[in-house]
């Protein structure tokens, strides 16, 4: 048996036995298995450091004005949670970095219309329909992005609106309220996103019956909610199949949704999907 393979074994047995009584049977030296180790650990954030790289020059082809900071949310936003300073050297690795706009005298402007934190981290609902988040996160197709708007029930998790497009506008955000039944004192919660803070977009919502609510400026966890549905839809879907287009990029999107609603269960509804809680409540 080659040295690799004797080390691989003495690895899985590491947390039964010694690594002293282990690198003695399999007649290796301790310090060679450490070393065969530093090396795996080491080509192991070597290709966690390569997928990293092709997020972020996808990224940077569609957005070239980001800096490291703002790079970072785009990658959280897309699930992948990490260090603003590992971003920033990887961007230097690859030689790339934002594209600095003339700084103009800023004037205290602000946007248009901005909610109260009505909902401030209460993500708890008696009942359906009672309480909604919204968000959109970025779909990758290749080296573009489309983008997804969303919405989620609180009392249930249950995506109940979403629409795709290949524009991150406010027409985007209408379209998705649009599809929502209309509200009667139903408070719809959001972040400060342009689309969001439009005069517009407060105007559906009094038309549709429904109360606005706004995040606080860039903390993210006050709408935690749908921003872990779209990680689960990432991970566990959009990374592994790879949409090749858009017309696919929505097709998977549909087939997770429905599956996510309907069959994925989840330990806060008691081993339940969604669909299954509110119809065991209603029963």
């Amino acid at each position: 048996m080659e040295k690799g393979q004797r080390f691989v074994i003495i690895e899985e047995l590491s947390k039964q036995y010694t690594i002293t009584q282990l690198c003695k049977i399999a007649k290796v030296s301790r310090a060679g298995y450490y070393k065969w180790k530093k090396y795996i650990q080491r080509a192991g954030r070597s290709s966690n450091d390569a997928n990293l790289k092709e997020h972020i020059l996808a990224i940077h082809r569609l957005r070239p004005y980001y800096g490291y900071f703002r790079m970072r949310t785009a990658l959280r936003r897309e699930g992948i949670v990490v260090n603003h300073k590992k971003v920033r050297r990887l961007m230097r690795e690859l030689g790339i970095r934002s594209v600095i706009r003339k700084k103009r005298p800023f004037m205290g402007r602000k946007p248009s219309i901005v909610f109260s934190n009505i909902l401030a981290r209460n993500f708890y609902a008696e009942a359906p329909r009672q309480k909604l988040a919204t968000d959109i996160t970025y779909v990758r197709i290749g080296d573009h992005f489309v983008y997804l708007s969303a919405v989620t029930d609180l009392f249930n998790n249950e995506i109940i609106a979403w629409e795709l497009s290949s524009r991150n506008d406010l027409q985007l955000v209408l379209d998705t309220v649009y599809r929502l039944e209309t509200g009667d004192g139903t408070l719809l919660h959001s972040d400060q996103g342009f689309q969001y803070t439009s005069k517009q977009y407060a105007a559906l919502l009094k038309k549709r019956g429904f109360i606005g609510s706004h995040s606080r400026r860039g903390n993210c966890f006050d709408n935690a909610c749908i921003e872990s549905f779209f990680s689960h839809l990432k991970t566990e879907k959009l990374y592994l199949e790879e949409p090749k287009d858009e017309t696919s990029a929505r097709n998977m999107i549909a087939e997770f949704i429905e599956y996510y609603n309907k069959e994925r269960f989840q330990k806060k509804l008691g081993d339940r999907s969604p669909v299954e809680f509110r119809e065991a409540i209603a029963a």
